[in-house]
């Protein structure tokens, strides 16, 4: 059960200052940050070791943060709630901070940061190692099955193995992160907690995850697996400029997981597939020249031959260029900047590097991330509808929103 009871009989010395449900990036810097202030939390931790999100990140390598994360990379249905967290907790913190504990950020593309010679585990092993030290449990294979309220604060029941506990503390924090990736433990946890108790939530949805192409098209799709192509990939909303991935379900790679935070269902995408160049203008080029050059010759210079060869479903790759009628050039073009794709879905939650959505934010005080309607339960993290851009936005989320609760609690 999951509905906030109010329990005005319980009077007790209290197990910890905070309870934090989820040892993710949120709540463990949030334990660790709390731990800085002085104050004892409690961590519950549903997997068998902290940190399982993080630990897989950037293929186990771990973007951390990201040098020009601001609130305009993230989607939110209130752009204005991200500004008084990341100006408490700005992305130099977040460098400052793991550069103290031997954590140097390497720019690898587009302000990604990753740790410079370490890994996602030395990562973890930060947080870890500071709980330690300062004295912040985590008690892991901890599930936990209701929050109740009490005269001083909250009673949390979980289970450990085959064993029903309880734990008391005047402050719950909520930082049990998202849908994404079940096998790794992700839970609606919060969710349901939200709902249960009348908190809105923004409709979720996977996010920063493949899409599907089926139908017709789907073959040609299929054979071109493994291809990957520098694009700019764009709807009505938004534009990215990098790799897509062919795959043998349809389309993935970094442009491709940035925009399917805002596509939905039923609508079509943009693919330039060589911006920067203007195919008309490369073709009058060549035609001056050498007008004897095929269509095929002059694509083999941007792209593999595989995908040069695939473009000849819609192409006349082997008519010379200066043979080309203006019909053609302008079928060329539409085709070359502006390949339209009507994805057919999502791989899901269980491809998804995170959740769209989440708690309303309307339902929380901007500044300390604390429950409007619930005084002393507070929401972090993945579970609040705050997503973020790929390549390390969504961490710094997580740290930010982290050291903003461990300031309240």
């Amino acid at each position: 059960m999951l509905i906030l009871h109010k329990n005005n009989n319980i009077n007790q010395l209290m197990d910890a200052d905070a309870i934090i449900i989820g040892a993710g990036a949120c709540g463990l810097m949030c334990a660790v940050q709390a731990g800085f202030l002085g104050k004892k939390v409690l961590v519950l931790e549903k997997n068998s070791q902290p940190g399982a999100k993080i630990l897989i990140s950037g293929g186990g390598r771990c973007n951390f943060t990201n040098q020009w994360a601001t609130e305009s990379q993230f989607i939110t249905a209130n752009p204005h709630f991200l500004k008084s967290a990341f100006s408490q907790w700005t992305v130099e913190d977040t460098i400052s901070f793991f550069e103290a504990y031997g954590i140097v950020g390497q720019e690898k593309t587009l302000g990604q940061l990753f740790p410079d010679g370490k890994k996602a585990k030395d990562v973890v092993e930060v947080f870890t190692s500071l709980c330690q030290d300062l004295e912040q449990e985590i008690r892991c294979n901890a599930e936990v099955k209701s929050i109740e309220q009490t005269a001083d604060g909250f009673k949390v029941s979980y289970t450990k193995g085959d064993k029903l506990k309880t734990c008391t503390a005047p402050k719950v924090v909520m930082a049990s992160g998202g849908l994404p990736i079940p096998k790794m433990g992700a839970t609606d946890f919060a969710l349901r907690f939200a709902k249960n108790n009348g908190l809105a939530i923004v409709e979720t949805a996977p996010a920063l995850v493949p899409l599907t192409i089926t139908g017709k098209d789907e073959e040609w799709y299929a054979q071109l697996s493994g291809n990957s192509v520098f694009c700019e990939v764009s709807n009505d909303k938004m534009a990215f400029e990098e790799n897509i991935l062919f795959t043998h379900w349809g389309l993935s790679g970094p442009a491709v997981l940035q925009i399917s935070s805002y596509w939905r269902r039923g609508e079509s995408i943009n693919i330039d597939l060589l911006p920067r160049q203007d195919i008309l203008a490369l073709m009058e080029e060549e035609r001056k020249s050498n007008g004897k050059t095929l269509l095929s010759t002059l694509l083999n210079r941007f792209y593999a031959k595989k995908f040069t060869d695939a473009l000849g479903k819609f192409l006349p790759l082997g008519k010379p260029v200066a043979d080309l009628s203006k019909v053609e050039m302008e079928s060329i073009k539409q085709t070359i900047h502006q390949f339209k794709v009507k994805p057919a879905g999502d791989k899901g939650y269980d491809k998804a590097e995170v959740m769209r959505g989440g708690i309303d934010t309307n339902e929380l005080s901007s500044k300390t991330l604390e429950c409007k309607k619930i005084p002393g339960l507070y929401f972090g993290g993945e579970c609040v509808d705050v997503t973020g851009w790929l390549g390390g936005y969504n961490f710094q989320w997580a740290w930010a929103s982290g050291f903003v609760i461990a300031q309240n609690i």
